[in-house]
């Protein structure tokens, strides 16, 4: 019975397909946009979330000032302070002092403005930052301050070009400086900046020949263990409190940020804005559903005789209301499947665009789907039932 009612709403949309695909064209739009804002969002919160954590594992950023204070508000840290935390805190994987500044780096002809980071050994593991080519520094090295560097990917094209550029020198400002490694390419970070727009030296020379002072700009602590951040990040603002001499009620000059913490904030507002922008595509749906019993009520109307007759030769009032119901269900159900294939092919291409990795959820695409149909059953069963309850001599007396 099913099957046949099956077949007479799948003849009955094809013989009039034109108005068939104009009525799910809502059910089409509808399915579409909620796979593309659930695909895309998802996509983007673990570009994001890729992205952060490239910029370190289990990492807590200490730097002065607070976020909402005016730069410069607050003293610089020392290294004696990151020392401390090395020293006094447990579950530490790497404490990398920095300091940071820009300089202008020259080879020849070629010159490029970019960061310079002093800091020591440690800052490679706290940054998660991993060399293709050369070595990093020795204990001598950063005892001395020597004058040696590993550079990033966007610098070794700009100065360097193809060719190899371990053992090679070029000056940064007025200070000569000798390439012993290259980093490995990271890409542009969540906010916008080249990772690899980077120079990495040690910490003293920084301090004595770019910077002129000893000054540590942002300390990076690295947990040993997952899901640790948080105890950490409490120690590590007790004992910034008193390394800073901060009486009780004197508000912290310094931030610690907890990148997991981050990470948190932006799936769960990703999330958010996700849950919002494919309720909107939700409307579609069921402007689509409104469409699907207009012209279903049209063709109960256009198929008054037909059903007369069906109903005088012994069809029963379940079996008219089945194959109208069927019916709906069908274009919605049809309508949902397109809107399938055009959400994850549209997805595909945004994303592609975007550069963001494409995560398809099966489940998201499957609910779309009965979604639909289920928006078939809920409009299509008023027309449906009012073609069952046609009197069938009042029916068969229509013209």
């Amino acid at each position: 019975m099913i099957l046949n009612a099956l077949f007479l709403a799948l003849r009955e949309i094809r013989n009039n397909l034109m108005r068939a695909g104009l009525t799910t064209l809502g059910i089409v739009i509808g399915v579409a946009a909620v796979i593309m804002m659930v695909t895309l969002g998802n996509s983007a919160s673990k570009s994001v979330t890729s992205q952060i954590a490239s910029m370190g594992r289990n990492l807590i950023v200490v730097f002065p000032g607070q976020n909402q204070g005016p730069p410069g508000a607050a003293p610089d840290f020392t290294l004696a302070m990151a020392e401390a935390i090395a020293r006094e805190i447990p579950g530490l994987n790497a404490v990398a002092p920095e300091a940071e500044t820009t300089a202008e780096a020259v080879l020849g002809n070629n010159n490029h403005s970019t960061q310079v980071v002093g800091s020591t050994d440690a800052v490679f593991g706290a940054r998660n930052m991993k060399l293709t080519q050369g070595r990093t520094f020795t204990l001598g090295e950063l005892r001395a301050g020597k004058a040696v560097c590993v550079i990033g990917q966007t610098i070794r094209k700009d100065l360097f070009g193809a060719a190899n550029a371990i053992g090679d020198r070029f000056r940064l400002n007025k200070m000569s400086c000798e390439v012993i490694g290259l980093l490995q390419a990271k890409g542009t970070n969540t906010f916008g900046q080249d990772q690899d727009d980077i120079v990495v030296m040690p910490l003293l020379a920084v301090q004595r020949r770019l910077v002129g002072n000893n000054n540590i700009n942002v300390i990076l602590v690295s947990a040993r263990n997952a899901g640790d951040e948080p105890r950490l990040k409490g120690e590590i603002e007790r004992l910034m409190r008193q390394l800073r001499h901060l009486a009780a009620g004197v508000p912290d000059d310094f931030t610690v940020q907890d990148m997991q913490e981050i990470t948190r904030e932006v799936e769960s507002t990703t999330a958010i804005l996700t849950a919002f922008l494919s309720a909107v595509a939700a409307i579609s749906l069921l402007v689509g559903g409104i469409g699907i019993m207009n012209i279903m009520l049209v063709s109960v109307t256009e198929r008054t005789r037909e059903i007369g007759i069906r109903l005088a030769i012994g069809a029963l009032e379940r079996d008219v209301l089945m194959q109208f119901l069927i019916e709906a269900v069908a274009m919605s159900a049809l309508g949902g499947a397109v809107g399938v294939v055009i959400g994850l092919s549209g997805s595909a291409v945004v994303a592609h665009l975007l550069k963001f990795p494409l995560l398809i959820q099966p489940g998201v695409v499957v609910l779309a789907v009965l979604f639909s149909a289920a928006v078939g059953v809920g409009f299509g069963y008023f027309p449906a039932r009012r073609a069952a309850r046609l009197d069938p001599i009042e029916a068969l007396r229509h013209e």
